[in-house]
């Protein structure tokens, strides 16, 4: 399994951007983020395929967040631009062998420390 490490959390005010970089140790990964806000559940925010050729996003954050990858330093990016107080939570990174399609379930793959976003209105 991928060893993960992310960073770039922070404190922004609403309609502010942040990127977050998570750092995969080797292999070719299907990877993605998943986010925690306090009392609920861990939720799917984005994913990637293993070669960086197609991406799916949670509705919440479609036309606001972008993921991308550079696959020679097996590192996965989301940019949050237009971000809301909704936004906060805790971000986790992860990377799993199975395809992009088994990206929303949780069940699957290596998680990051998590990372957190605060977003202040």
């Amino acid at each position: 399994q991928a060893q993960l490490v992310e960073s770039g959390g922070g404190l922004v005010q609403a309609g502010g951007s942040l990127r977050l970089s998570c750092a995969a140790s080797g292999g070719l990964w299907t990877m993605g983020w998943f986010r925690q806000a306090p009392g609920e559940e861990r939720e799917f925010v984005a994913a990637i395929s293993s070669t960086g050729g197609t991406t799916d996003y949670a509705d919440s954050v479609k036309g606001r967040f972008t993921i991308s990858k550079i696959n020679v330093k097996n590192t996965v990016y989301l940019q949050m631009n237009s971000l809301k107080p909704e936004d906060t939570a805790v971000y986790y990174c992860n990377a799993r062998m199975q395809g992009i399609e088994t990206m929303r379930l949780r069940s699957f793959g290596s998680w990051g420390q998590g990372t957190p976003v605060t977003v202040s209105s």
